[in-house]
């Protein structure tokens, strides 16, 4: 506490910090549980679904596979517990980036990272259970992939996009706000720089 009881500023901005680590925290954990739970259900309502039948939706089918490999079926020479391992492996240290990322990440960072680490879990619990990972999604041009697959996919291209952009800012909140609407005075100085 600093002068007359109040809480110091050094005290308040650590606060701060906690809170908004904390709270990135669990945005990521809340958007990877929620991928997770979907990439999961859809799995199971695809089993039940799809054991005896296809769906065509036109661009794509709905298609029972199982995929013994990990991505495009590379590895599916490997034991499965080779797998689950590397696979829950990979899962852990996406887990610890985002752990270690969150607290400075904008809130899209923060749901891209959920979808990553959710669609990474829900493939390696699939896997877990018999050694293959249930794929529905079926292109007739591309490896037949699963809902999990795509959120995996599309976080790390926004997560990969986020951090290529040149004007790449934490949060808006966060972020030094310009006033636009104020009018410089017309001066015949030069501009300062």
């Amino acid at each position: 506490h600093g002068a007359g009881g109040r809480p110091s500023q050094v005290s308040r901005g650590s606060r701060e910090a906690t809170t908004r680590a904390r709270t990135g925290r669990v945005a990521v954990l809340l958007a990877a549980a929620t991928v997770a739970a979907i990439g999961l259900v859809a799995k199971a309502a695809s089993e039940a679904r799809l054991a005896d039948s296809t769906v065509d939706l036109g661009l794509l089918q709905l298609e029972l596979a199982y995929n013994s490999g990990v991505a495009f079926s590379m590895g599916n020479t490997l034991p499965a517990g080779v797998l689950v391992a590397v696979t829950a492996a990979i899962a852990v240290a996406l887990m610890a980036y985002a752990w270690h990322r969150a607290p400075h990440a904008g809130s899209v960072e923060r749901i891209a990272g959920g979808a990553v680490i959710g669609g990474a879990v829900a493939n390696v619990v699939d896997r877990a259970r018999d050694g293959v990972v249930t794929d529905y999604l079926h292109s007739g041009w591309w490896p037949t992939f699963n809902l999990a697959d795509t959120f995996l996919i599309t976080g790390v291209i926004v997560i990969a996009h986020l951090h290529t952009r040149p004007e790449r800012t934490t949060d808006t909140a966060a972020a030094p706000v310009r006033d636009h609407t104020a009018i410089s005075p017309i001066t015949d100085d030069p501009p300062q720089t």
